[in-house]
């Protein structure tokens, strides 16, 4: 089993909001609930769930940009709130993001070679008269020719820019990427090269990625292990096998029909991808999926995040949090109808 590079123990976030800006007083929202997840060396994590689910907010924890309200984050097996300057510093240097928009991500003010040869000068990791032979191998390693060196951002398409922003992550040689739905800004022609471009990366230098995306089959073809994220807790974790197993996403008011291959909001995200068969459309219009939430359900803090859109759920999922059943191998669900 390959030890973890990132790992998440009961990790959770509240952040403190103003009722309005003429009433006095503020309310806690929780963005992450008791996470407990863990990024392996050298394999892509897949993290899915709707928008708001808190999928940023644990990549912002995983790289230290923000710290967790409780909970700790290990990174090689150490506790990075513990770190001091240096051993940030060299955390800093371990763990890069690539980030969901390839136009506000470079700076508009900086050549190609400015904007590579930061992160080398920042972490001295070579003399500055290599900086340019160090910064032309990058740009070889995300397809780019070195004619572009005194190039501003903007002269170039989304796909380039997104290989700069690749090409600045590789600059120190991380252990660990966090990619934050990297693909949802650029056409689809260019998503699938961004795609193998970060599969050959990931291949040719071993490095663990933490994929953020709302997009499944992109998820599906990527990852190695999927995790799906709803309100703050974790619903599902599963191999890339258990993600494809999905014959049938059916979810009705029966506990004994329930498909056992997923839990429900898992069953409700991929019953959302579009199938390419007519005669599915016809089918999917008669199943219940739970999609009305229910507001009367909504005072429930104690138990399933999802117990409002469920149309399995009972009192007991609303009173108690549901535990992980391992339902196959490496296989896990957090659902009261799973044990």
């Amino acid at each position: 089993m390959k030890d973890a590079i990132c790992e998440f123990k009961a990790v959770s976030k509240d952040y403190s909001v103003r009722h309005s800006f003429f009433a006095s007083g503020s309310y806690r929202i929780k963005a992450l609930d008791m996470v407990n997840l863990s990024v392996k060396e050298g394999e892509i994590l897949g993290l899915v769930g709707e928008s708001g689910c808190g999928k940023s907010t644990l990549a912002k924890i995983a790289l230290g940009l923000e710290y967790p309200t409780s909970g700790q984050v290990f990174f090689s097996g150490y506790d990075i709130a513990d770190f001091d300057k240096t051993r940030l510093e060299n955390f800093r240097r371990h763990a890069q993001m690539v980030f969901q928009d390839p136009f506000s991500s470079l700076n508009p003010k900086k050549t190609v070679f400015k904007i590579l040869s930061e992160p080398l000068k920042i972490h001295r990791l070579c003399h500055k008269n290599h900086y340019r032979e160090r910064v032309i191998k990058l740009l070889k390693e995300v397809g780019m020719d070195e004619q572009i060196l005194n190039r501003y951002p903007h002269e170039f398409s989304g796909g380039q820019r997104q290989r700069i922003g690749l090409a600045r992550a590789l600059a120190t040689t991380p252990k660990m990427i966090v990619a934050d739905e990297p693909t949802s800004a650029l056409d689809v022609s260019i998503q699938a090269q961004i795609i193998n471009l970060l599969l050959d990366l990931q291949e040719r230098h071993k490095l663990s990625f933490l994929f953020i995306s709302h997009d499944l089959p992109v998820i599906q073809f990527v990852s190695h292990r999927v995790a799906v994220l709803y309100k703050g807790q974790l619903m599902e974790l599963m191999p890339k096998n258990a993600f494809l197993q999905s014959p049938n996403h059916q979810i009705t008011k029966s506990p004994n029909s329930l498909n056992h291959h997923h839990h429900p909001y898992t069953s409700l995200l991929l019953s959302a991808v579009p199938v390419p068969d007519p005669k599915m459309g016809v089918e999917a219009k008669k199943r219940d999926y739970g999609l009305i939430y229910n507001y009367k359900k909504d005072g429930y803090q104690k138990g399933c995040a999802f117990f409002p859109r469920c149309s399995l759920a009972t009192d007991k999922c609303g009173a108690e949090r549901p535990f992980w059943t391992e339902v196959a191998k490496d296989h896990f669900i957090a659902c009261h109808f799973m044990t």
